[in-house]
């Protein structure tokens, strides 16, 4: 699956999220009408089968669709000297200077959903990746003005973000239909953003529903389109022929990148509780059982002897969470929880999301042959920040990537050792295969051009101690370092533990400024 993208310079714009809901307005009742609603009231409504032409529509709807464009500078690092210990060093580090700062823009779609100018988008569309930090957002109306944006609220498990403009007069807004209703075959609209041309308009089917892509999580169910999406769609509706908002365009399955038909929008009903929190400055919450699944295809339903495609098999379970509380293992397969069955349409991370923390429910599974049936309270689903904490070491070093340096630049450690790590926690030494108590840093992140890298550590390698004292966290290791540089000393000495289980001392000298 090939997200939609859309940029300029260092940035894009990854087509996701979605939601669906009307929002009242701090204006009289009946002051406003949504864009939907003239349709209605002006007899405007394609008659059944294909329409003889979108103009209508497309007139009525698109001043509910904005352009959304953002400013966001990028710190670039210090590029490190290829020429380090020759004559010609000396030349490279009179010229690269410290680290420099770019500016990048990326631009996606949005609609405004009430008339006091709340505006639906894509959370990538104004979130920057770790290197950069976000200085504004634009929305662009239809008829060119330009409105500074505040940014509400984010989410970024649904890639939903909900902006804020302002003006005396009220806004044009679109309500939201029934994507449930939304059936194989329909006719729908896009009105978006494409590759920075505004208000460009696309017509197709829905060419399918509840579609899989197999990505895995909560909310990898969509609309499937055949109307063209391409990048800087992202964030844009999907309309049905009442003018309702059934989907938020999201990505393209495109051998090329470019479209090939098969566009994919987020239903609006899995998206309103998202957007309505949001909105009200809510908390997002999640249920969440802490278990690690998989689909049972037709090989595991043969080997278990059960039904292939219903169900989900746990590969394994997070100490601590309510999968294990509930007796939960490695093997037992899930085939319902609090009345649904889990289907590929109806994952067992989309059912447990859409409950509340803290709820009972009961969950029913197979373990050897054998259908048994428990009671199970609810988890709080962790941030995205804390699942990726949690999982960032699964795997063999070659073949799971590094996660993301943290948000507001590099620090100390960083920059004198070249290494990024994080504080071990009992989630993270049961993947290094070590004891739930271990204390100490593990590695996430080498500087190959490091002395740390020339030394052999690496993603995975924990850091216990420093120069004789214990590191629990990130700021002991930058205390003991910030000693160091005091004491005008340009090394450290790390006593660190490999993945198999071989500890050592190692002398580890600071990157050159």
């Amino acid at each position: 699956m090939k997200p939609v993208r859309y940029s300029y310079a260092f940035t894009s714009a990854l087509l996701a999220g979605g939601a669906a809901i009307s929002l009242l307005t701090g204006y009289p009742a009946g002051a406003q009408v949504a864009q939907n609603d003239r349709i209605q009231m002006q007899d405007r409504v394609p008659i059944s089968g294909a329409p003889a032409s979108f103009a209508d529509l497309t007139e009525v709807l698109q001043p509910a669709v904005v352009n959304i464009s953002t400013r966001q500078s990028i710190t670039i690092p210090q590029a490190q000297n290829p020429f380090e210990g020759t004559p010609f060093g000396q030349f490279f580090n009179q010229r690269r200077g410290g680290p420099q700062r770019r500016e990048a823009t990326s631009l996606g779609s949005g609609f405004i959903v009430s008339a006091d100018g709340y505006v639906v988008t894509n959370n990538h569309v104004v979130s920057p990746d770790a290197r950069a930090t976000l200085e504004e957002v634009t929305v662009t109306l239809p008829n060119g003005t330009e409105y500074a944006a505040e940014l509400v609220g984010t989410d970024p498990s649904s890639d939903l973000a909900v902006l804020k403009i302002s003006r005396p007069e009220p806004f044009p807004f679109v309500n939201f239909g029934d994507s449930a209703q939304a059936r194989v075959g329909d006719w729908v609209i896009a009105i978006g953003n494409p590759f920075g041309l505004g208000g460009t308009v696309t017509s197709g089917i829905v060419s399918a529903v509840q579609r899989n892509t197999g990505q895995g999580g909560a909310y990898d169910r969509y609309i499937q389109t055949d109307a063209a999406i391409n990048r800087g769609n992202s964030g844009g509706p999907l309309f049905d022929m009442q003018g309702n908002v059934i989907g938020i365009n999201n990505a393209i399955l495109s051998p090329s990148g470019g479209s090939v038909g098969i566009g994919l929008a987020i239903p609006a009903e899995d998206a309103a509780p998202i957007v309505r929190a949001l909105i009200a400055g809510e908390e997002i919450e999640r249920g969440y059982l802490g278990v690690q699944i998989q689909p049972v295809d037709d090989d595991i339903a043969e080997a278990l002897g059960i039904e292939a495609g219903i169900g989900e098999l746990v590969q394994g379970v997070q100490p601590g969470e309510a999968a294990e509380g509930a007796g939960l293992q490695p093997g037992d397969v899930v085939i319902s929880v609090d009345g649904q069955d889990v289907t590929p349409e109806n994952t067992l991370s989309r059912i447990v999301a859409n409950i509340a923390p803290g709820t009972t429910v009961p969950l029913t599974f197979i373990r050897s042959g054998e259908r048994r049936r428990v009671n199970l309270t609810v988890g709080r689903r962790p941030s995205e920040e804390e699942l990726q904490r949690q999982n960032m070491f699964q795997g063999n070093d070659e073949t799971t990537p590094a996660p993301q340096a943290p948000e507001g630049g590099s620090g100390l450690m960083e920059d004198l050792l070249g290494i990024q790590a994080v504080e071990i926690t009992p989630q993270i030494a049961r993947q290094l295969g070590q004891p739930a108590d271990t204390d100490g840093l593990a590695i996430t992140a080498v500087d190959p051009n490091s002395d740390a890298a020339r030394r052999g550590l690496a993603r995975g390698v924990m850091i216990l101690s420093a120069n004789g004292r214990s590191v629990g966290s990130v700021d002991e290791l930058e205390a003991i370092l910030r000693d160091v540089q005091e004491d005008g000393r340009e090394a450290v000495l790390l006593r660190v533990r490999t993945r198999q289980g071989q500890t050592q001392s190692l002398p580890v000298r600071f990157n050159d400024d």
